[in-house]
């Protein structure tokens, strides 16, 4: 396989975006206003999330504001409820990945009318299989929060859920937050933007060893980290990622390598 455009700007149109969303949809919404702008070369044209309307948590407080969000900024709506999917074929919940694939085939069969280019995952907790993936091909991108280059006996290192709290552990002095394309291994894909640092700021007279004793503090030291990742990585190398593929800055060779602007790019570009 020959070096790809992820998308290519010749066909002459915008190209056209779908978010993925399951919970309050901020990156969203910044990939949303970045589209608005008079240079933007995407557009949204839909946003669909795996969680219905009217769910609630605990609290009493709705899980999703998808459908809010597709008519604050006039995008057209779907939804294919993951938790009916299931219970619909006698499970209790998502974790049997063997019926992922039947959920991503309704999934694909949602999203198919509306002449999708490139899907941004933006908060989207589900993981995605190969009908999508394969429909999609280096087409589905994410955004982690993490730095995805760095690695740990040929691994990334911090990968998964709970990668602020790791690279925090872990002694890093700075976080990121990196794009990346959406393989069927979570978290490997092909590396695009990564941020400019967020710099790790532990409470005054706490060390690394007081928070691996101190589980609620810790808890609490990554989630304040990972807010302010989310507003100085995420809400602003998404919109960017999906601004340079639709300006056809990036291409793949579908041997894990990435190109911008025509150079090999193994770390993608960064901020």
């Amino acid at each position: 396989m020959g070096v790809r455009l992820i998308f290519d700007p010749g066909k002459g149109a915008p190209m056209r975006v779908a978010c993925f969303m399951s919970g309050s949809g901020t990156n969203a919404r910044k990939i949303i206003e970045r589209s608005l702008e008079a240079d933007s070369a995407y557009r949204v044209v839909l946003i669909f999330t795996d969680v219905r309307d009217d769910r609630v948590d605990k609290r009493g407080e709705k899980v999703c504001r998808a459908r809010e969000i597709a008519e604050e900024y006039g995008v057209a709506y779907e939804c294919s409820d993951i938790l009916d999917f299931y219970r619909s074929r006698g499970r209790r919940s998502k974790r049997d990945l063997s019926l992922r694939p039947e959920y991503d085939l309704t999934v694909l069969r949602k999203v198919e009318p509306y002449g999708v280019d490139v899907i941004a995952l933006a908060g989207y907790m589900s993981i995605v299989t190969r009908p999508l993936l394969e429909r999609f091909d280096g087409r589905i991108v994410n955004v982690h929060p993490a730095d995805l280059s760095v690695t740990d006996d040929g691994r990334r290192k911090y990968v998964g859920m709970h990668a602020v709290r790791d690279a925090i552990l872990a002694g890093e002095p700075a976080l990121y937050s990196t794009t990346h394309v959406v393989r069927e291994e979570v978290d490997h894909g092909e590396i695009l933007v990564r941020s400019e640092p967020v710099p790790v700021r532990l409470p005054e007279g706490v060390s690394l060893e007081g928070l691996r004793r101190d589980r609620k503090l810790l808890r609490r030291v990554a989630r304040e980290h990972q807010s302010r990742l989310k507003e100085r990585g995420d809400w602003v190398i998404y919109p960017l990622t999906l601004q340079m593929i639709a300006e056809g800055r990036f291409a793949l060779d579908g041997r894990g390598n990435v190109y911008v602007d025509g150079v090999l790019a193994p770390h993608g570009f960064r901020l």
